[in-house]
């Protein structure tokens, strides 16, 4: 169980606005330099190397160096939880009068984005519920697993679910997939292995782009087509249901 003296240095660490920012500038999985978290926090770069030293020194962020350049990246899904569950509660208590106030940006979040590694907003919600309907996922407080109707779907839509059947037979056994809170929807995303895989080959095969600057996704035409008439979804320009 994590010391009080641990639990109060990392709420510290993330509290910090500056360290704030660039923890969500990194909760689409990329690894980005010093100095682009710089940017986005506002600061100079020697600022946020310092800022940068102290996640990295109590292990929420990774670095790797390549060059003159340092990468860092959040070092585990369950940082990428840790941020996505405070935002929730951040909106839970935001003002009324503030959550009216939606500007363009918040509402592109708000319908699709990536968290970690796979997918959240409207379109992660609205897929881990078209699957669960469809008796291609199963879903517990705990866990999820993906039923041999959801393998035989995944590989006719394309999927390549050779790297879930391995984690079947490793050390996870077959928690293939898992609930993941979603702070925007107030409902539950998918998020494990299976999250992943989604969001992978969305992105590598034009379904979905990422926006620059943000975590906010673009769902394609392509993306449109093959979501709602292979997946069941109900995608318009506002909203995926």
């Amino acid at each position: 169980m994590a010391t009080n003296a641990m639990f109060a240095e990392i709420a510290a660490l993330a509290g910090d606005p500056a360290r704030s920012s660039m923890l969500h500038a990194l909760m689409d999985g990329r690894a980005l330099t010093t100095t682009m978290l710089s940017r986005v926090a506002g600061i100079s770069p020697q600022t946020a190397s310092g800022h940068l030293s102290r996640l990295t020194a109590v292990g929420l962020l990774s670095v790797e160096k390549q060059g003159r350049f340092h990468y860092h990246r959040l070092a585990s899904a369950s940082v990428a939880r840790m941020l996505e569950t405070m935002m929730q509660v951040a909106a839970e208590l935001e003002p009324d009068r503030a959550r009216l106030s939606t500007e363009r940006g918040d509402a592109e979040l708000r319908k699709a984005r990536t968290c970690f590694d796979h997918f959240a907003g409207q379109l992660g919600v609205a897929l881990a519920d078209t699957l669960v309907a469809q008796g291609f996922v199963e879903l517990n407080a705990e866990a999820g697993m993906v039923t041999e109707a959801g393998l035989t779907f995944l590989d006719a839509a394309g999927l390549d679910t050779r790297p879930l059947l391995s984690r079947r037979t490793g050390r996870q056994g077959g928690l293939l997939c898992r609930q993941c809170f979603d702070w925007s929807e107030r409902r539950s995303h998918l998020g494990g292995g299976l999250g992943a895989l989604i969001c992978t080959h969305s992105m590598n095969n034009g379904w979905t782009r990422r926006l620059d600057g943000t975590r906010a996704v673009l769902i394609t035409p392509k993306g449109e087509k093959i979501f709602r008439e292979a997946f069941g979804l109900k995608i318009n320009s506002r909203r995926c249901t």
